[in-house]
């Protein structure tokens, strides 16, 4: 079994709790896929946003 890298989680944390202001407890309590998730949905409200800025 492989573990998933510290400095991934490190770098998932940082940006969602960063974004969404969530707790370090509330963030690790969710799984890697649902962590994914959070920073695909975060990316894309950012890219959406950096896109309307432009206009």
């Amino acid at each position: 079994m492989t573990s998933y890298p510290l400095e991934e989680i490190f770098r998932e944390v940082a940006f969602i709790a960063y974004h969404f202001h969530w707790n370090l407890d509330d963030i690790l309590t969710l799984d890697h896929k649902t962590r994914h998730r959070f920073i695909e949905e975060i990316s894309a409200i950012n890219q959406r946003i950096n896109e309307n800025r432009s206009i």
